[in-house]
């Protein structure tokens, strides 16, 4: 058989695919079939299969590759059928129900197209679920702007296809950040974390070192329950076993592990608050979701990370992390959240000039010199060439926030809003890393302050680690440029990946997954479209 014929036909169900009919894929076949040429025979199984699969482009170029061939009926498709049932039956390990592949309407012995095709379709979606995820991220929340790479389904199925081993296929296909599979541990890990019903609640205290009471007894006895045991001869009291127990549960919840049992901790382990077995579920099923956003990213080399939720940024290099300071994110503002992306950083910028973005200026500066018109005077008033403009020939009060034509910007200084130096990489939402004069922020837990932008704890170490890989001295370097007192520009080479994800949940340098807040509360949206999904109810106990 021709192999442009049969390519000639795929093209045109590939067309055929985006339409809305399926008479229409069948009506486009059998046009091509009176195409003046050369006559090649399909059989009719062949011809109901190319149908079959019309509505769906990647079933058909991969069975157009295929020569319109068969790859899960007949004897020799055995493994090949039970590794789409092995791969079904261990989804919930990826936080998706097997129930969402209808595994037990496979035949075990398919003999039609129809029985072919319902093998396809499943190890097709299950492919697309692991590659790129479930949902749409910009679709459940504008501030994502992540967009997931359409998965290589075909190459996959091809793979699979070829496979010795087409189980092993289908079973890897998920993310390859080594996270993932920490998540898929501390989702299905011992039950150690759920209180056994029946047992009393701890009453609301806050329980120090040599404190006690009679509350103290049902707190210990709940610990001791999930494996969190503090032998004492007195149950009455809040001792140093005590209280390194509750620490060791603080830290496996993801707490401040203080070993001071307060409200929070004494309502998770009642399990009456957000946070508890349940809200740890939800946190780590949404993380594995996001992780599958960015399954096709590579984290092999050098890359930035920047949680937002953990207030953290990092450097990691081949797997191991080598940097992390202390961030401060976007308020939780309409207008000021910090975006999720990826991108590449280009450049360190060492005295940086702060150009005002035009929403501050119009949104915050404006009316301030509408009713005075030396206020900020830090601040230069520049226009659209880059001229510096007085003051004194503006009539701030003609303008709108629309209309104003200029921009304001701040000379570089250790007191501009930037600091000494800012981190580049360019995108359409004007976000960075930057240094901040407001250091004292820094100590706060919790640090959504900005207006959007990422503030930096240690710039200087940043920026030193950024330059390490192109400079022998890149402390002298940076010290050198900085004592110029110029805004320089100094190129990474290479330009370094940048990701500013949102996970509020993440296992820390010891494995150990930690929960932090949801900020901007995009988790529970993206946890409510994983629900209208019909995922979310997993059986984590199997």
């Amino acid at each position: 058989m021709s192999a442009w014929r049969v390519g000639s036909v795929f093209a045109i169900l590939l067309g055929a695919a985006a339409m809305s009919a399926p008479a229409m894929a069948q009506e486009r076949v059998a046009a091509l079939m009176s195409v003046p040429g050369p006559k090649l025979q399909f059989s009719a199984a062949q011809m109901d299969l190319a149908r079959a699969v019309a509505g769906d482009s990647d079933l058909a170029a991969f069975y157009g590759g295929n020569g319109l061939a068969p790859v899960f009926i007949g004897p020799q498709a055995e493994a090949r059928r039970q590794a789409v049932k092995l791969a079904i039956e261990a989804m919930p390990r990826h936080g998706i129900p097997a129930s969402r592949y209808d595994a037990a309407s496979l035949p075990d012995h398919p003999r039609s197209v129809m029985d072919e095709v319902a093998y396809a379709t499943r190890a097709a979606r299950l492919l697309r679920d692991l590659k790129s995820g479930i949902l749409s991220p910009s679709a459940v929340e504008p501030d994502i702007k992540r967009a997931p790479t359409r998965p290589a389904v075909v190459a996959s199925l091809r793979e699979f296809q070829a496979s010795a081993d087409p189980t092993a296929v289908l079973m890897n296909a998920g993310p390859s950040h080594p996270a993932y599979k920490t998540l898929q541990d501390a989702l299905f890990g011992p039950e150690r974390l759920t209180v056994p019903q029946g047992l009393p609640k701890a009453p609301e205290a806050v329980w120090r070192v040599g404190q006690s009471g009679p509350g103290v007894v049902p707190l210990r006895d709940r610990l001791a329950a999930i494996g969190f045991a503090a032998e004492s001869a007195d149950p009455t009291l809040y001792d140093a076993a005590m209280s390194q127990a509750v620490a060791d549960y603080q830290r496996a919840v993801g707490l401040r592990d203080d070993g001071i049992a307060g409200p929070q901790t004494i309502r998770l382990l009642n399990g009456e608050a957000a946070g508890g077995r349940n809200a740890r579920q939800r946190a780590i099923l949404v993380a594995m979701e996001r992780l599958r956003w960015m399954g096709s990213d590579d984290f092999d080399g050098r890359y930035v990370w920047v949680n937002i939720p953990q207030y953290e940024t990092a450097i990691f290099q081949d797997g191991q992390e080598v940097f992390r300071t202390r961030s401060v994110v976007g308020k939780n503002d309409e207008h000021m959240r910090t975006p999720e992306f990826s991108d590449m950083m280009s450049n360190v910028v060492v005295n940086p000039s702060w150009n005002v973005p035009r929403s501050i200026t119009t949104r915050e500066y404006l009316p301030k010199l509408q009713a005075n018109r030396n206020a900020v005077s830090h601040l230069d008033v520049v226009d659209g060439r880059g001229n510096v403009v007085s003051r004194d020939s503006i009539d701030f009060n003609r303008y709108s926030a629309s209309s104003f034509p200029y921009r304001m910007r701040e000379k570089p200084s250790e007191d501009n809003a930037l600091g000494i130096v800012k981190f580049i990489f360019p995108n359409q939402w004007n976000i960075y890393l930057h240094d901040t004069p407001s250091k004292h922020l820094f100590a706060n837990a919790t640090r959504a302050y900005s207006h959007g932008c990422v503030r930096i704890g240690d710039p200087r170490d940043l920026a030193r680690e950024l330059l390490s890989t192109q400079s022998d001295d890149p402390a002298g370097l940076f010290q050198r440029t900085l004592d110029s007192g110029r805004e320089t520009w100094l190129t990474l080479r290479p330009a370094v990946p940048v990701h500013l994800v949102y996970f509020t949940a993440w296992p820390d340098q010891t494995g150990q997954v930690r929960l932090y807040g949801d900020i901007y509360g995009r988790d529970g949206r993206i946890w409510q479209a994983l629900q209208a999904q019909g995922v979310g109810q997993i059986d984590t106990a199997s």
